[in-house]
C-alpha cells in the first residue's frame, strides 16, 4: 500500500499534510469476471474516500496464481484468486509445492465459479475423455484456470500429451480461437454469465459440456474447495439445459502486511452497500452475505473478522 502525503505552507501558517492510502486489486484478463469484480469493489471503496481517505484501483492481470504470487512479494494488496489455489498456496501444495505463501490470508469469497469446457459442436466432444487428440486451450500459464483443467485432467488419467494441441491462449483470445477454428474447446473457470462466453456461442455453434462422472465424484469428494454445481439454462446460446459441471469460490485475498484499516474498509464498503454492489454483475444474482464466508480457503484477515463481527455475521 503506497501512502502519499502532502504539505502547502501560506505565509507562516502550515496546513496539516493530507494522507492518503492507495490500495491495488489484481483481477484478470479484462473480459473476465474478475476485472469487472475489482471494479466493482473499488467503486464501492472510493465512495468512502473522503471519510476514510483510501482511494482504490484494479490491475488486469494473469489471474489467481500470479495474484498470489504478487501479494507475496508485496507488489499488490489486494487480489482475486480461485479458492482451490489459494488452498494450494496456504498449504503449500500443488502449484505451490513447498512454496506456501505464509502471509496469504482470505477477505471475503466473492461469487461462485464454475468450470465450463466450450467446445465447437463439430468437434464431437461430448464428455471430459473425449478430448484426447483434440485442440484444447488449457488456460494461461499462471492462472487457476490452467492449474483446474490440470487437475481434472489428472483424475481422469489424462496428459497434455494425449491432446493434439494444447493450448495457452489468455481468456481474451479464447472466443476468436474457437471460432476460427484454431481451437476445438476451451476451459473457463468463472462466474456465469460472462462476456467471454457469450461472445464464442454468438459467434459459432458451440456446446458446453458436462463435466460429470465417477472420477470427477472422486475429485469433489478428495478436496474440499470444490462442489457440484450446474450452469442454468439460457444464459448461452444453444444452453437449453442445465449443463452438470462442478466449481470453487472466487475469493478476495491479501496478505498480513496489508493494514487491519485498509482490509477493515473493503469489507465495510461492501457489506454496506451490499443491495447495490449485487447489482454491479449477474454473477452476483445468488451471493448473501452469508455466503461471503463460505469457501475461505485460507485465514481471514484481523481486519475483515473485525468488521464481520461487528455485522453479526462471525
Amino acid at each position: 500500500m503506497k501512502k502519499i502525503a502532502t504539505a502547502t505552507l501560506v505565509g507562516m501558517l502550515s496546513i496539516p499534510a493530507f494522507s492518503a492510502e492507495f490500495i491495488t486489486i489484481g483481477t484478470g484478463g479484462v473480459t473476465g469476471t474478475y476485472y469487472p469484480t475489482g471494479g466493482a469493489i473499488c467503486r464501492q471503496v472510493n465512495k468512502m474516500k473522503k471519510e476514510t481517505k483510501i482511494r482504490c484501483s484494479v490491475e488486469s492481470t494473469g489471474g489467481s496464481v500470479y495474484n498470489i504470487n504478487t501479494i507475496k512479494n508485496g507488489e499488490l494488496d489486494f487480489g482475486i484468486a480461485q479458492s482451490d489455489t489459494v488452498y494450494q498456496a496456504s498449504q503449500g501444495i500443488g502449484k505451490f509445492e513447498d512454496k506456501k505463501v505464509e502471509k496469504l490470508k482470505s477477505v471475503m469469497a466473492i461469487y461462485p465459479e464454475l468450470l465450463a469446457l466450450v467446445t465447437r459442436k463439430d468437434a464431437n466432444i461430448n464428455s471430459i475423455t473425449d478430448v484426447k487428440g483434440k485442440r484444447i486451450n488449457l488456460g494461461n500459464p499462471g492462472s487457476g484456470n490452467e492449474a483446474t483443467a490440470m487437475t481434472l485432467f489428472d483424475a481422469n488419467n489424462i496428459k497434455k500429451s494425449d491432446l493434439s494441441f494444447a493450448g495457452a491462449l489468455k481468456a481474451a483470445e479464447m472466443p476468436d480461437a474457437l471460432r476460427d477454428n484454431k481451437i476445438d474447446g476451451y476451459f473457463y473457470m468463472i462466474g456465469h454469465p460472462n462476456a467471454n462466453i457469450k461472445d464464442a456461442t454468438n459467434s459459432v455453434d458451440t456446446k458446453i459440456v458436462p463435466l460429470e462422472g465417477k472420477a470427477i465424484d472422486g475429485l469433489i469428494a478428495k478436496y474440499p474447495y470444490f462442489a457440484k454445481a450446474q450452469i442454468a439454462e439460457g444464459l448461452y446460446k444453444g444452453v437449453t439445459s442445465p449443463v452438470n459441471t462442478f466449481g470453487v469460490k472466487a475469493v478476495l485475498i491479501t496478505s498480513d502486511d496489508v493494514s487491519e484499516k485498509a482490509v477493515y474498509t473493503v469489507v465495510k464498503a461492501i457489506l454496506e452497500n451490499f443491495d447495490s454492489f449485487k447489482k454491479l454483475h449477474p454473477a452476483y444474482n445468488n451471493i448473501t452475505k452469508e455466503s461471503l464466508l463460505d469457501g475461505l480457503s485460507a485465514p481471514l484477515h484481523e481486519g475483515a473478522k473485525k468488521y464481520f463481527k461487528e455485522a453479526g455475521l462471525l
